[in-house]
């Protein structure tokens, strides 16, 4: 795929899920909104969930709306299990959406109709700092402001055993879900088959869940999905297919942390999908909650400190959430309500 088309891709999924207005969001968001959910967990599915707008942010017992990812990644239900939480230790209501992710989530949190969101740390980066990516180009978003990082999103290239595909090499004029349009995921992809010199493919976009039953029926031959292992998708669909994750490991791990520094070394356990006996080499970014400079730090207090006061709650990705580690990796300004919290 070419680098043009690649740029024809983000341009249409910003006009896709709002974020090509961000040019003239920049500057404080308003209050309240409501959502829907992709793939970048992290995870991004395109179903929505939870469909209610959410009411003003500004004080006690108001609803906030939370925009997480694709029902099938990991985004979606671990905001589900901050939503119970939230809730069981403030006045606050969460109102949580699933969308299409990092970047749509950013354009929400932009524009006020997000209170808070999850997103990857490297599109926050480009987000606030209007680079990147073609989305973000000298539309810098001034009042997108960081909460807490969570946890690594490994990146996934997951493909059937039958398809003869074991090396990025191989995927070289296959067909390739790369992620929704306008996720964290579908940036990912592209860097990442870039980096690598992989340019002739045909580029699918979905979620998750939609792009493990593709793989089932024959329809793409391989699809990467960025999340926190294990991820449902996968496991679903690896207790009815024989999978194989392609490594991204030696000169290709490398071409890709040269091409983009946000990627890290990671490695997804043998035994963690069904099948998958042999620990696999990979590259990782990293989940974080993000808000808008609007939304009170009162409100940012109170919803940061429910979280982490409590995170023995928590049944997802709890060997990674801690406070201790919950400004590693963090790329833009704490909102001054995180940052009373975690005494920043």
């Amino acid at each position: 795929m070419s680098s043009e088309k690649t740029r024809r891709r983000f341009l249409e999924a910003a006009g896709l899920t709002g974020v090509a207005a961000l040019a003239g969001c920049s500057g404080n968001g308003g209050e309240g909104g409501d959502g829907g959910d992709g793939n970048g967990d992290g995870g991004e599915d395109t179903e929505t969930a939870e469909t209610e707008t959410g009411g003003d942010n500004g004080g006690s017992g108001s609803r906030l709306s939370w925009h997480a990812g694709g029902t099938g990644g990991t985004y979606y239900p671990l905001s589900n299990e901050f939503k119970t939480i939230v809730e069981a230790n403030t006045d606050f209501t969460l109102n949580v959406q699933s969308t299409g992710a990092s970047v749509e989530n950013v354009g929400s949190l932009a524009d006020g109709s997000a209170d808070f969101a999850l997103i990857q740390n490297d599109i926050a980066y480009f987000a606030k700092n209007g680079t990147g990516i073609e989305t973000f180009e000298g539309n810098a978003i001034d009042n997108l402001q960081g909460v807490a990082t969570l946890y690594p999103e490994t990146i996934t290239v997951v493909t059937l055993q039958e398809s003869g595909i074991e090396t990025l090499s191989d995927l070289s004029g296959a067909t390739i879900n790369t992620g929704d349009l306008g996720s964290g995921t579908q940036v990912n992809a592209n860097q990442i088959l870039e980096a690598v010199g992989i340019t002739d493919y045909n580029e699918q976009n979905a979620g998750f869940s939609q792009a493990s039953e593709q793989l089932a029926n024959g329809d793409i031959d391989a699809a990467f999905v960025v999340g926190g292992w294990p991820v449902g998708a996968i496991e679903d669909l690896a207790t009815t297919n024989d999978i194989h994750i392609v490594p991204i490991s030696g000169e290709n791990r490398t071409a890709v942390k040269d091409a983009a520094s946000w990627f890290a070394d990671d490695t997804i356990p043998a035994g963690t999908y069904s099948g998958v006996d042999e620990a696999v080499e990979t590259v990782a970014v990293q989940a974080m909650i993000a808000t808008n400079a609007g939304v009170p730090a009162d409100t940012v207090e109170a919803v940061t400190a429910a979280i982490f006061d409590n995170l023995d709650d928590l049944s997802i990705k709890t060997d990674f959430i801690t406070v201790d580690s919950a400004q590693d990796g963090m790329s833009i300004e704490l909102h001054e309500g995180a940052a009373a919290y975690f005494g920043e």
